[in-house]
């Protein structure tokens, strides 16, 4: 049996998208055996370490941005990588124990991620509670349950796991939001080039002028777009960076390869992290304005950064 590390309790949104990446078939075509974890980053560690084949983990929220948990895990050792992806819409209930009433609730508990997704419906339903942030949205279900917070936002899933009582539900501030998930394994042959497929690479640069704005060039000259960039310390030497870009193609195109061999030939270090079929689609007008958007933000994030500001 085929066994899946995620963020657990069960009832989380992670869990969701497990379930929908084996119904793809992306864990093979048996059984498989779930292992709740209570972080991104011990999800991937159980895969470095044998205990499980696969993680699925969230790595991008179209309200919050990229998860850093997760950014900041995937490059913490070596040994997996990106071979599947989706896309799963985002709404939450609020959630309490039978009989409690939202007038008389005073803890809120949510992940930090969600509590930014119904901050406005929480102000004007609930304007008494005081917020603790929960590992997960099925951990803050659980602390109701368990008498530690009174009030939950998190998956209706949850609320039937927990016995819990629904209040709301389909809450979300912004109607859109999605988050991204995708499965991790041990680093090896990447997913079958499709056409419309997502490469993810992290690199750092010498610490020069203009290092950064080469180094995305190497993309713009070859038509390469970016769906997304990032930076984050690396943790190793003050003010010094990561980047972290995903690319719209696949790293057997002839353009990312060859972006990406000319890449290493300026950056201190580059990590692949997978190619994989994308779950979204944009027309090339999109892609490049969105490309120029990012490129002129990390020209300012740069000159930003040399001020010391």
């Amino acid at each position: 049996m085929t066994t899946v590390a995620y963020l657990g309790p069960a009832g989380t949104f992670t869990e969701e998208a497990l379930w929908k990446f084996h119904e793809r078939g992306c864990f093979g075509d048996g059984e498989i055996d779930t292992l709740p974890v209570d972080s991104p980053s011990a999800a991937l560690n159980a895969v470095r370490e044998g205990r499980a084949a696969w993680a699925v983990v969230a790595i991008e929220n179209s309200v919050d941005g990229g998860v850093t948990a997760t950014t900041d895990a995937l490059i913490e050792a070596p040994g997996v990588q990106i071979f599947h992806e989706l896309e799963l819409p985002i709404s939450f209930a609020m959630m309490t124990r039978r009989g409690t009433s939202l007038s008389d609730v005073k803890r809120f508990s949510t992940h930090p991620v969600a509590e930014r997704q119904v901050r406005n419906w929480v102000k004007d339903n609930m304007p008494q509670v005081s917020f603790t942030s929960a590992s997960s949205n099925a951990a803050a279900a659980q602390a109701v349950a368990e008498g530690t917070a009174d009030v939950a936002a998190a998956p209706v899933r949850a609320a039937e796991l927990f016995d819990l009582e629904v209040h709301a539900s389909g809450i979300a501030d912004l109607a859109t939001a999605q988050t991204r998930f995708v499965v991790v394994g041990p680093a090896g042959q990447p997913t079958e080039r499709t056409g419309h497929d997502r490469t993810f690479v992290v690199f750092d640069l010498p610490n020069e002028p203009g290092t950064l704005v080469q180094a995305l060039q190497e993309f713009a000259y070859r038509g390469v777009s970016m769906s997304r960039i990032e930076s984050r310390p690396t943790r190793k030497v003050a003010r010094t960076y990561n980047f972290y870009v995903d690319l719209e193609g696949h790293i057997d195109d002839v353009p990312v390869a060859e972006a990406l061999r000319n890449l290493w030939l300026r950056a201190n270090s580059i990590t692949f992290l997978g190619s994989w079929p994308s779950s979204t689609t944009d027309s090339r007008e999109d892609a490049l304005a969105r490309d120029m958007e990012r490129l002129e933000a990390a020209t300012e994030w740069v000159r930003k950064a040399r001020e010391g500001r």
